[in-house]
């Protein structure tokens, strides 16, 4: 028997809110990457971590890919692009409830060049409206390259047929070592986590007024009182002065619920007791700022 550990990285593409983000979190079996209603959240390439007796997974959740000129989608899709040129494997995730259009064609031929190391996932079986089988037959006519073995039906918010994906992964995955110790799940760093969290509690609130117009800068952490205590301040950013009101909420109740919610989320993942200084300030057009977008999405 052949005892061998496998390894690889694996980009995780697809339109934008097929579900990667929630089956990467529940791959990893952690918060790794933020989930909300807002089509393209994530906004970074984000890494998390399966190990197992097999060997070691690096999935990368990309952006959804969605056509556009503006200049944030843009650097959303070099990220998307940067990611698949990179990893080993790439996992195609379709969402079986939406009719298949224009937009999942498109992600199907940016897909050909990669079919050969390429497994597709039909995610959101368990929705009553779910077409599988047409979707199965979209693969066979755009990706004849992918067999049968390599396309899984799944439900990530169910955790079903996860565990079949996964060994087909794995099957997929060369021979080599983990890239990071078996304890990690992700290698994000303490201030991306931290303003990824408040992002998503502060776009779950405001996505039908604000659903691109603001990002978190993570200005100052302090450990305090033995480094029992991680004091963090941070600021919710968006682009006009006007738009700070809505995040303010009447009496501060908007920014006092999305710093509550985001604390106790963050001291559910941290070993230290967090105490968030959480804050608004504006940056005028900042989605159009060239040399601002290049450093949220480290490009």
């Amino acid at each position: 028997m052949n005892s061998a550990k496998k390894s690889a990285f694996v980009a995780v593409i697809g339109r934008p809110s097929v579900g990667k983000s929630t089956l990467v979190n529940r791959l990893c079996g952690a918060k790794v990457a933020i989930v909300s209603p807002v089509p393209q959240t994530t906004r970074n390439a984000i890494r998390g971590i399966v190990t197992r007796p097999e060997g070691q997974l690096v999935f990368v959740d990309t952006p959804g890919r969605h056509d556009s000129e503006r200049k944030l989608n843009r650097h959303l899709l070099e990220v998307s692009d940067r990611a698949i040129q990179e990893a080993e494997i790439m996992l195609y995730i379709m969402d079986a409830s939406r009719p298949i259009g224009l937009e999942e064609e498109a992600i199907a031929e940016r897909v050909i060049p990669f079919a050969d190391r390429t497994i597709a996932a039909i995610n959101k079986s368990d929705i009553g409206t779910a077409d599988c089988d047409g979707y199965r037959e979209f693969l066979h006519r755009r990706l004849p390259q992918i067999p049968e073995a390599g396309c899984f039906t799944i439900s990530a918010l169910k955790k079903e047929g996860l565990d079949p994906l996964l060994a087909g992964l794995f099957a997929r995955a060369g021979e080599g070592p983990p890239f990071y110790p078996e304890e990690y799940y992700t290698d994000q760093n303490l201030s991306f986590r931290i303003a990824e969290i408040i992002r998503e509690k502060a776009l779950n609130r405001l996505y039908e007024e604000l659903p691109h117009a603001l990002y978190v800068e993570v200005a100052d952490t302090e450990l305090r009182d033995n480094e029992t205590r991680l004091w963090v301040r941070a600021f919710i950013i968006t682009e006009r002065e006007s738009q700070k009101g809505m995040i303010v909420g009447k009496g501060g109740g908007m920014i006092k619920a999305i710093r509550l919610a985001a604390q106790k989320e963050l001291n559910q993942i941290f070993d230290w007791k967090v105490e968030l200084d959480l804050r608004v300030k504006s940056s005028r057009d900042w989605r159009h700022n060239d040399k601002l977008l290049k450093k949220l999405f480290d490009l």
